[in-house]
């Protein structure tokens, strides 16, 4: 079992910037693919960003340039680095690791962003 812990969520101007943290429970190492997902409200939950556990990343459309993802063995922690937010960006935020050999998936509990205009 792993557990997720998302935080650095809050309410922020457009253009303004934030910082999630997913901590997880164990080491990240023993995850294949590390994600972060968003759903606003009305909305299909959409993939945001992805790491592998060789580094390699990849984003959504709606967020390419203006998002960071990375990871930090050492501390078991991935994050997001959220630049130039818009108020299109509201959501809530979502952790998702996939294990290695097993591919089971875990979820985090979410954390709200919301941008104001």
């Amino acid at each position: 079992q792993v557990q997720l812990v998302e935080s650095g969520g809050g309410l922020v101007q457009a253009g303004e910037s934030l910082r999630l943290s997913c901590a997880a429970s164990r080491s990240i190492s023993s995850f294949n693919v590390m994600d972060w997902y968003r759903q606003a409200p009305g909305k299909q939950r959409e993939l945001v960003a992805t790491i592998t556990s060789s580094g390699n990343t990849n984003y959504g459309d709606s967020v390419k340039g203006r998002f960071t993802i990375s990871r930090d063995n050492a501390k078991n922690t991935v994050y997001l680095q959220m630049n130039s937010l818009k108020p299109e960006d509201t959501a809530v935020y979502y952790c998702r690791v996939v294990t290695l050999v097993t591919y089971t998936t875990y979820w985090g509990q979410g954390t709200q962003v919301t941008v104001s205009s």
